[in-house]
């Protein structure tokens, strides 16, 4: 099939506009490629996560030494994708000035092309490239294991924060019902 710009195409999700590197609540999900099950399985609600979603796992947690103005929050590895919330801090706003300060005095420092230092998409980004690097190193293996997008959703209120955690909390309980549980499709 050729390509025809007028059906292929991507739309983005993101809210026009939105600085997503400011002050705020952030809840995303990863999902891994073509939603194969490669961190993990659930038994009897609890997810046991193998070692590529141990890795994920602290690769997760090591994100605040990269990025020193966010705090982690809720955080779930399923065995198909991952959800998260991510706070990021006033702080950010100072270290991205020295970044841009640092490479408008130093000429060979330049700014990344495509996403914004210190936003949202910078730091999944970062959890997606360092945990595929790493898994693949551990398993021997190449390619990606994420899907190539995230979804997210910014956190408007103490009432959706509240909803969003305990979604994430509770989502191994819920597996067997999931959407994205492709293992419930499988032939008998």
């Amino acid at each position: 099939m050729n390509y025809n710009p007028d059906i292929h195409h991507r739309r983005s999700i993101r809210v026009k506009g939105y600085d997503y590197s400011q002050e705020g609540a952030y809840y995303f999900t990863i999902c891994c490629h073509q939603k194969r099950c490669l961190l993990g399985e659930i038994i009897n609600g609890i997810m046991q996560p193998n070692i590529a979603g141990e890795t994920v796992a602290a690769v997760w947690h090591n994100l605040p030494r990269h990025f020193p103005f966010i705090e982690l929050d809720a955080f779930v590895i399923m065995p198909n994708h991952v959800h998260g919330i991510i706070m990021i801090t006033e702080q950010q706003n100072n270290i991205t000035n020295n970044q841009l300060l640092t490479a408008q005095t130093n000429p060979q420092t330049s700014l990344p092309n495509g996403t914004k230092a210190g936003s949202l998409g910078a730091i999944l980004q970062n959890l997606k490239s360092v945990s595929t690097r790493q898994v693949n190193r551990i398993t021997r293996n190449s390619g990606t294991i994420w899907q190539r997008n995230y979804y997210e959703q910014i956190i408007r209120d103490e009432q959706a924060y509240n909803n969003i955690r305990r979604y994430i909390i509770e989502n191994p309980l819920t597996w067997e019902d999931d959407e994205e549980n492709i293992t419930k499709f499988k032939p008998i």
